[in-house]
């Protein structure tokens, strides 16, 4: 019996395995990078152990440090979670080979399918081993890990190389591992996969379809379960395949089997030997805990012949601290408040207060849905995100909510390009017009020594915000009534709270305020000095670094007095796991670099300048 398990990861999932560890009597170890020494889980955990160091390789990628701390906490199982070493078959030996438990599948079938090459081979799929102009478009992809890096879509045979190194370059730095294939890119294509849960006693069930098919650079945003709108004959051929590829590799274990489905038509993409980020969809509609079943397998108990049966529709989204308006630029800084109302389920790593910073992935919580109908479902999970209370970095949450109540979505006929069509207007601003009045009032009241109103009336007062890029210029007045503004009545405001009435129409604003920072319901603002300071000076053909992150590539040959063209990259910036090009602004000259591999800078900071060619 398992009394005592680490979690060999970090985050969100970290404190999802310990949740059900505590409901099941056992005892959890965290382990820790320097940069997570108070991270969330660290703190729910019973017990931590350091991961001397920062970077992903250093830390949660080093299997020997931590089967060396699970060891020395006491524990006896260990559960690898989701990512890092959560699929890699080296690691799950040496967790055996220390007389721990290893909460996952065999080392054997792990190597099996751990190889996207490979597991298609299994499968009777061969990759491309040439590439001509008739096969494109095609996806380069990494053969180890996931996530969405190590991919790329390629639509003409000259950018192929290109895509292919750097392809390697991001496999590499997320999974160790830089082996890459190419296989054929299905457009207009759904992602719909099926759970599969087996036993070391020959059951294996299949848990339903989930749709994940909303991704944002092939990374799952809004998933569901079951996969809407699939004929039942197909389902069973996803069930049946699904369980062969279970047994081809004499699984244990909870994992799941990927598919890309055009039509009536399924093509096998891989398995995914661990618990994907996704599960809890299937744990609402099927009434089970996954990480518990998973450590009853571990512990030897069988599954009943069948799995229950399903309830019901569940949706999940993923909020992440990324601004999808700029090219999904991940965000880092302090997430002062993220509360999530209604019934809906909250899976999450951080609380109130707590660092967002640069090494890791932008995920900030998994939001859960689960209604008798997918039309409820997805009502209750859009009206939850719009209502949440989301203070810090810039989310992807306007975009989620926007992404729910999209027809195409509503009706189930969406895609794994969904994005690529809609992402423009589903990210266009769409900014309160009153907010920066609410925030204004607020803060009168906030600095008024008599409440929110003086005994005699006063001349207009003005503040200025930023909001979606542009400056608002607000009045108001004392009044002795109160505080008051032209073509509103203002019900209500003190500090936290401004209640407004336009044409009839009371508008609710709950206020919060970080510094410059304001928010003003759901819109985020910043505040303004009354006269503007000077703005930083920089030469026309800048290139400033969009987030904070490491350079971790310079354009070969490339130097100052070099000549560039417009949308060419020149660097590449490497921020919470993923690789993100500089490209130049202008068709010119190189006409200073000042960064080069391995710096680190802060987002702001001047990496090059283009000097344009002069128009003939």
């Amino acid at each position: 019996m398992i009394a005592s398990v680490l979690v060999a990861n970090r985050g969100e999932i970290a404190c999802r395995v310990v949740r059900t560890c505590r409901d099941l009597g056992i005892r959890t170890v965290a382990v820790h990078s320097d940069a997570d020494g108070n991270a969330l889980h660290v703190r729910v955990a019973d017990t931590a152990v350091r991961l001397p160091g920062t970077a992903p390789a250093d830390t949660y990628l080093r299997g020997d440090l931590i089967v060396k701390a699970a060891l020395a906490a006491g524990a006896d199982a260990v559960h690898p979670g989701y990512g890092f070493l959560s699929e890699n078959a080296g690691f799950a030996r040496a967790v055996r080979d220390a007389g721990l438990v290893w909460i996952g599948p065999p080392p054997e079938a792990i190597e099996a399918m751990a190889s996207k090459t490979r597991a298609k081979e299994l499968m009777g799929i061969e990759p491309l081993r040439e590439v001509t102009e008739a096969d494109l478009p095609v996806l380069v992809k990494a053969a180890a890990g996931g996530g969405g890096r190590g991919m790329r879509v390629v639509r003409r045979l000259a950018d192929l190389d290109a895509a292919r190194a750097a392809a390697r370059a991001e496999a590499a730095s997320a999974f160790g591992d830089g082996e890459v294939f190419v296989e054929p890119y299905v457009q207009d294509g759904r992602h719909v996969e099926v759970q599969v849960l087996a036993d070391t006693h020959g059951t294996v069930w299949t848990l339903g379809t989930r749709d994940c098919s909303l991704q944002r650079r092939h990374q799952k945003v809004i998933e569901e379960a079951p996969a809407p709108g699939l004929a039942p004959a197909l389902t069973d051929e996803l069930h049946a395949l699904a369980v062969r590829a279970a047994r081809a590799v004499g699984y244990v274990g909870a994992g799941t089997v990927e598919f890309l489905v055009a039509g009536d038509r399924a093509h096998f993409l891989e398995m995914n030997t661990r618990l994907q980020v996704e599960h809890p969809v299937t744990e609402a509609v099927f009434g089970i805990d996954l990480v518990a079943e998973q450590i009853r397998v571990a512990e030897g108990h069988a599954l009943a012949a069948d799995p229950p049966p399903a309830h019901g529709h569940a949706v999940e989204a993923r909020l992440y601290a990324e601004d999808p308006a700029r090219d999904w630029a991940p965000q880092t800084g302090r997430l002062h408040r993220l509360c999530v109302p209604g019934a809906v389920r909250l899976d999450t790593g951080y609380t109130d207060g707590d660092d967002i910073g640069v090494h890791y992935d932008p995920l900030l919580a998994k939001v859960v849905a689960h209604a008798p109908t997918r039309a409820e479902a997805v009502r209750t999970l859009a009206s939850a995100l719009e209502r949440a209370v989301v203070h810090g970095p810039v989310t992807n949450r306007d975009l989620l909510v926007r992404s729910l109540r999209h027809r195409e979505f509503t009706e189930g006929r969406m895609d794994t390009a969904f994005y690529d069509r809609h992402l423009t207007a589903l990210t266009e601003p769409a900014p309160d017009p009153y907010a920066p009045l609410a925030a204004a009032l607020a803060d009168a009241h906030g600095r008024s020594r008599f409440g929110g109103w003086r005994n005699l009336p006063s001349g207009p007062q003005v503040k200025r915000y930023a909001l979606a890029g542009e400056e608002h210029e607000v009045r108001y007045r004392h009044t002795r009534d109160g505080l008051a503004a032209d073509g509103v009545r203002v019900v209500h405001a003190d500090a936290g709270l401004v209640v407004l009435e336009v044409d009839g129409v009371r508008r609710r604003y709950e206020i919060g305020r970080y510094g410059d920072r304001v928010y003003a319901g759901t819109t985020a603002l910043t505040a303004l000095p009354r006269f503007p300071e000077p703005a930083a000076q920089h030469a026309p053909g800048s290139l400033l670094a969009p987030m904070p992150g490491t350079v971790v590539r310079v354009a070969d040959g490339l130097a100052e007095g070099a000549a560039v063209r417009a949308g060419e990259p020149l660097l590449w910036l490497e921020a919470m796991k993923m690789q993100h090009r500089i490209t130049a602004p202008v068709t010119g000259t190189l006409d200073a670099l000042h960064v080069a591999p391995g710096q680190q800078v802060e987002v702001g900071a001047l990496l090059a300048v283009v000097e344009a060619h002069p128009t003939p």
